[in-house]
């Protein structure tokens, strides 16, 4: 990755999970400025590890060849606000925050020529993220590149073509680590109403959801209904399980959460 100088305008689990993947990589820290404003702790840590801190965005985005917004997205106009005498034209800007859309982000930095919206899901914490990633085509390749870089420091990259994209990812990458742990805890409180204890059911539950997921990565062309055959014994536990989902409309129930979720995130959208 070609090392630009990088501002994290607000450092919040986020850019710091950012950050810390960066370090990993081998970014110099620096070539990283960090604005936070309320946060102690987090100001030394980043300090600790050499990089700048300031409480003033306007002077972090001043020395930035990129800027990446990490703020909240009810804070985002208020924070652009105080960029109103800065040149964006030569800098790139990747924008974290949920419900923002490029063209929210243009009139809110009219100089603004290189807008990379990207959407991390909170795996990206412990760098095992899937980020959704949208640029306009009259944005620069080589700043699209940095971005899916930065991005990769956390996890897997996805580029969308179009932005409507983006909240459909929201509902499938975004949102939907909550569902799986939903099921999860359903899963836990009937283990626990059979008479395991809860850290017993919890242990079990995980163990099992691990296993899943390592069956799923681990055999990419396999289809994930294959996978589901290849527990399901005719007539057997599983199929009786499964018999009860379906009789539920499972399909069904998923398919209305994960338009929900969109719906929503087009709402947040038009109110941000």
């Amino acid at each position: 990755m070609n090392e630009k100088k990088l501002a994290f305008i607000g450092t919040g689990n986020m850019a710091y999970a950012i950050i810390q993947g960066l370090l990993k990589s081998g970014y110099p820290a620096t070539q990283m400025i960090a604005c936070n404003k309320s946060n102690l702790a987090r100001r030394e840590a980043l300090q600790a590890v050499g990089i700048a801190t300031h409480f003033a965005n306007i002077e972090a985005v001043k020395q930035a060849d990129v800027v990446v917004l990490a703020v909240k997205p009810q804070m985002m106009a208020e924070v652009c606000a105080e960029f109103a005498e800065v040149d964006f034209s030569a800098k790139w800007v990747i924008s974290v925050a949920a419900g923002i859309s490029v063209e929210r982000l243009e009139a809110l930095l009219p100089t603004a020529k290189n807008i990379i919206r990207t959407m991390p899901n909170t795996p990206s914490l412990i760098g095992e993220g899937m980020t959704g990633l949208f640029a306009k085509k009259s944005v620069n390749s080589t700043a699209c590149e940095f971005a899916e870089s930065l991005m990769s420091a956390v996890g897997k990259c996805y580029w969308v073509e179009s932005e409507d994209k983006i909240n459909q990812i929201i509902a499938i990458t975004g949102s939907s680590p909550a569902y799986f742990f939903r099921f999860m805890e359903a899963m836990q409180q009937s283990a626990m109403q059979m008479g395991f204890s809860e850290q017993d059911a919890r242990l079990l539950v995980q163990s099992a959801a691990l296993g899943a997921a390592k069956l799923v990565v681990e055999n990419p062309e396999t289809p994930l209904s294959a996978l589901r055959e290849n527990v399901t014994s005719k007539g057997g536990t599983t199929a009786k399980a499964l018999e009860v989902f379906e009789q539920a409309n499972l399909q069904e129930t998923v398919d209305k959460a994960m338009w929900a979720a969109i719906h929503r995130a087009e709402e947040m959208e038009q109110s941000l």
